[in-house]
């Protein structure tokens, strides 16, 4: 959500903005109903200040004795007419809070103008794109020949896109699940939570997945909740409405949650293996820090999600998005990139964002720097520390062995008790 007076006082950037972003907004309604608010705002205060007026003249000349009839009769002329442009404004004010929900934030400076993934800008890249001297297997049949998941048996219980883990396939879940928890929190600092798997219209109205993306999310309409359709929901909404006090910020938090996507409109994408599916795990990171060091957070937030590839020995590039693929709520992101050489492919791991005061605002959430210090917007940012299931297809992939095995990366062994290799079940 963007300050209306911001918005008011820069109407070409805005305009800019909205349009490097590639959205549609009504943009010359908002200005007209904006200019129409604020004369009848104008108008409407004046009348009150003349009908306090009033109201003590009449008070004075009861007072003295003499009559006030004509006056009475003003004020309450006056009182009918404030009457209906306080009706007005506030029909006004909800059209131009509706229109306002659908601005989406504005791309940071050093954000590359561009309509699509093509325009995108590969920043860096780690480690040796793996050369097999055999045809790599893609990861759906490592998993099934490793006894790891069971795509037959999945879609019988929750129908297609969804998956089952089986034996080692859970474990191996489990472990990375740890892994990166433990990474986060020992090695990075961050604080970790259990949050809810379900999230409310306010707390995704924060975060600024609605209105835009109610479609692509799962619906509880008895209760008017839906399922987490990513854990920076829950996460980020836990200080929503708060004042945080001085010592508070930044803040540093991390999270495991399934999240939740019906995948409107890309029905027949990705269809087979991991790639694309409805449920999904992944590990949260969510920093709330001062505006001033949002963008030094940025930078270290996605070194944070590279130390995680690196120990996992998965080749990746680190890509800038460029205005137009970005996502409604950020300013800057940069997603994630990991190699999968069995299917060919680069699959998107993570996405590190930062959303400047845009969540902050929407959220209604505000830190002090000192006491008795002015409350203000902190700066939001979130990355998938990271997700799976691709980087499970991924490590399949990248740690594949000519006779069908898979090599388990050096750190994540103490989580299996030590197991080296997955190898087929005798």
């Amino acid at each position: 959500m963007h300050d209306l007076k911001f918005l008011r006082n820069h109407r070409e950037r805005v305009e800019a903005g909205v349009a490097l972003k590639g959205m549609t907004v009504d943009l010359e309604r908002f200005y007209e109903i904006e200019e129409h608010r604020l004369a009848l705002l104008h108008e409407s205060e004046q009348l009150k200040a003349r009908r306090n007026a009033v109201t003590q003249e009449v008070g004075a000349r009861r007072q003295s004795g003499q009559p006030a009839d004509e006056l009475i009769a003003q004020s309450r002329d006056l009182g009918e007419r404030i009457k209906t442009l306080d009706a007005e404004l506030k029909t006004l004010e909800e059209e131009s809070a509706e229109l306002a929900a659908w601005i989406p934030n504005l791309p940071h400076e050093s954000t590359p103008p561009g309509k699509d993934a093509a325009q995108n800008q590969v920043k860096r890249t780690w480690g040796e794109l793996p050369a097999f001297d055999f045809e790599p297997q893609p990861h759906w049949d490592l998993a099934t020949r490793l006894g790891l998941l069971d795509f037959a048996r999945a879609p019988r219980i929750a129908g297609s896109g969804f998956l089952l883990f089986t034996g080692r396939g859970a474990r191996l879940e489990r472990a990375l699940i740890n892994f990166m928890l433990d990474f986060h929190t020992q090695r990075h600092g961050y604080t970790e939570l259990s949050v809810p798997h379900v999230v409310r219209r306010a707390a995704l109205f924060g975060t600024g997945q609605l209105p835009k993306l109610e479609g692509d999310m799962y619906h509880i309409g008895e209760d008017d909740l839906f399922l987490n359709p990513t854990a920076e929901v829950p996460v980020t909404n836990i200080y929503r409405d708060e004042i945080l006090e001085p010592g508070k910020v930044p803040l540093s938090l991390t999270a495991h949650c399934a999240s939740y996507r019906r995948e409107a409109g890309t029905y027949g994408a990705d269809t087979r293996g991991m790639v694309r599916v409805h449920q999904f795990d992944k590990v949260e990171l969510v920093k709330i820090v001062p505006p001033q060091t949002s963008y030094d957070e940025h930078e270290k937030l996605a070194r944070d999600v590279a130390d995680i590839f690196e120990a996992l020995e998965l080749p990746y590039r680190q890509v800038l998005l460029c205005s137009g693929d970005m996502s409604f709520a950020a300013a800057k992101c940069y997603d994630f990139e990991v190699w999968a050489p069995g299917i060919k492919a680069w699959l998107e791991c993570s996405s590190c964002s930062n959303f400047e005061d845009f969540q902050a605002r929407r959220l209604n959430l505000r830190f002090r720097r000192e006491a008795g210090a002015k409350a203000e917007h902190p700066h939001t940012l979130n990355a998938s520390g990271v997700a799976l299931p691709r980087t499970f297809a991924a490590l399949l992939e990248n740690h594949q062995t000519a006779t069908g095995t898979v090599i388990i990366p050096a750190a994540l062994r103490p989580y299996l008790g030590g197991l080296e290799e997955i190898v087929p079940e005798g």
